[in-house]
C-alpha cells in the first residue's frame, strides 16, 4: 500500500483508467470473436462487414491508446488474411 499522497492518488487514477481501458479491450476482442465464426461458417459478406467494423474498433482503441498501434495493427492483418484465405 502506498506512503504518500501522490502515489495513492495515482493508484486510484490507474484504478480508472484500467476500467476504462478494459472495457474497450474486451469490445475489441468481441468484435474480432465474431468475425473469425463469421469466417469459419464461410459468411463472405456478412463476415467482411463484421471485419471492418473489428478493424474500425481497433483503430479507435489503438488512437485513444487503449492498444498499442502494433498491436491493433497486427490483429487487422490476421483477421483479413483469415478472411482473404475464405475468399480465394
Amino acid at each position: 500500500m502506498p506512503n504518500l499522497e501522490s502515489s495513492k492518488k495515482q493508484v486510484r487514477t490507474d484504478a480508472k483508467r484500467t476500467q476504462r481501458n478494459k472495457s474497450v479491450r474486451s469490445l475489441c476482442k468481441t468484435k474480432i470473436t465474431q468475425a473469425e465464426k463469421l469466417i469459419s461458417t464461410g459468411k463472405g459478406d456478412e463476415a467482411r462487414k463484421v471485419v471492418l467494423a473489428a478493424s474500425s474498433t481497433l483503430d479507435k482503441a489503438a488512437s485513444r491508446g487503449n492498444l498499442h498501434p502494433n498491436n491493433a495493427s497486427r490483429r487487422k492483418s490476421r483477421l483479413i488474411k483469415k478472411l482473404n484465405a475464405v475468399k480465394s
